[in-house]
């Protein structure tokens, strides 16, 4: 019995031995471990559920980045050179005064890149600043894709500094205009333009307010005011909202140095749509007038009129045998209404009046003498301002 017993144990030492002896030569042998996860794949036969997914980018605007960016476009303008006075070609002249003339008397252009536009039909037509193309012989626009095309210009506004030019190119990306009346204040909102030249560049900010006026800009005012970084060279560019679409085109910043300290203004893209289809319906934009100079109602006045009420505009004068003038509007009248809209401040005024068809009827409604009254005025065509 002992010597059977003896034999068994020397069987499983010899069993164990090489066990491990294997284990040993082959380490890649798989051993399961209480406790332990197993490994799913090998490199020959790899996991496809241990692959990781891309990250996904909430707080990305890539896509409304890449939406709006191909119909962004640069500016450049160029405006001859005025001749020279034949002293400033005169070596004695030089002598003593210096060269005060270009290097280079064969150039007769100089070519400046002054701005942004947008691409908004697919027919050519391109929004931009009037400031951009002011005063330009020739303007040029390069697309976002490396195209270039000389643009003539169709008309402008520069009482809302607008502007709309036209290129000849085919398969033109346009942007999708958006609904700036849905815009609220905190909206994310991304700047695209081309600042001080270095290529086309997207910005980020938000809608820091809707509506300023009064900033003695542009004669009609109603700018969206954003924190979205804009420079020179941004204006006429694109102010987008987070699905691409345009909500205003860029147009100034309040700037002590000259660089962003983020307060920018975008014309909305409501005022630029009605200039941009007045423009290439008649080259130019016909508004109402009624012929009359108005003044804000401050706490001041209202006591001294004895209004109970600081909204409506003051009529400080009536341009002589003008419209206002023939349907008995008055000095010292207060302005409550124009064809039923309420008039809250003298900007209202101006744009609810410019808004009117000439040639058509408008009722109005004035304050005089703490009594209101109804004048039925014609509308006349708002002068067109000297450029």
């Amino acid at each position: 019995m002992q010597r059977l017993w003896l034999l068994f144990a020397q069987a499983v030492t010899i069993v164990l031995a090489l066990y491990f002896v294997y284990s040993a030569m082959r380490p890649d042998w798989p051993i399961a471990r209480s406790g332990t996860v197993q490994q799913l794949g090998t490199a020959a036969q790899p996991a496809s559920a241990t692959i990781a997914a891309p990250a996904p980018t909430p707080n990305s605007f890539r896509t409304a980045a890449g939406r709006a960016m191909p119909a962004v476009v640069n500016i450049l303008t160029s405006k001859a050179m005025p001749d020279k006075h034949p002293l400033l070609r005169d070596p004695y002249f030089k002598r003593f005064f210096g060269d005060r003339g270009n290097d280079n008397e064969e150039e007769e252009d100089d070519p400046n890149s002054l701005g942004s536009g947008v691409i908004v039909s697919p027919d050519g037509y391109i929004l931009t600043n009037y400031h951009v193309v002011e005063a330009a012989d020739e303007i040029e626009v390069v697309l976002a894709d490396g195209r270039k095309s000389s643009a003539k210009l169709v008309g402008t506004d520069p009482e809302t500094d607008l502007a709309v030019i036209k290129i000849e190119l085919k398969q033109l990306p346009a942007i999708i205009l958006g609904n700036v009346d849905g815009a609220k204040v905190g909206d994310v909102v991304l700047a695209i333009g081309n600042p001080f030249g270095v290529g086309q560049t997207v910005t980020m900010g938000i809608i820091s307010a809707l509506g300023r006026n009064n900033l003695h800009i542009n004669h009609f005012e109603n700018f969206i005011q954003t924190d979205a970084a804009i420079n020179f060279g941004n204006s006429g560019g694109a102010l987008i909202d987070t699905n691409g679409n345009l909500l205003g085109i860029n147009s100034a910043i309040y700037s002590q140095t000259g660089g962003s300290v983020g307060i920018g203004f975008a014309i909305p893209v409501s005022t630029a749509k009605t200039v941009m289809e007045s423009i290439i319906k008649s080259g130019h934009v016909v508004r109402g007038w009624i012929g009359v100079e108005s003044q804000e109602i401050t706490p001041e006045l209202a006591e001294s009129f004895g209004l109970q009420r600081e909204s409506g505009a003051i009529i400080a004068g009536v341009v002589r045998n003008g419209p206002a003038d023939k349907a008995g509007m008055k000095p010292g009248d207060i302005l409550l209404s124009v064809d039923g809209k309420p008039v809250r401040d003298t900007n209202e005024m101006l744009n609810l009046i410019a808004q009117l068809q000439p040639g058509g009827k408008a009722t109005m409604r004035v304050l005089r003498k703490n009594r209101e009254s109804d004048l039925a005025i014609t509308v006349g065509k708002r002068p067109v301002p000297k450029q």
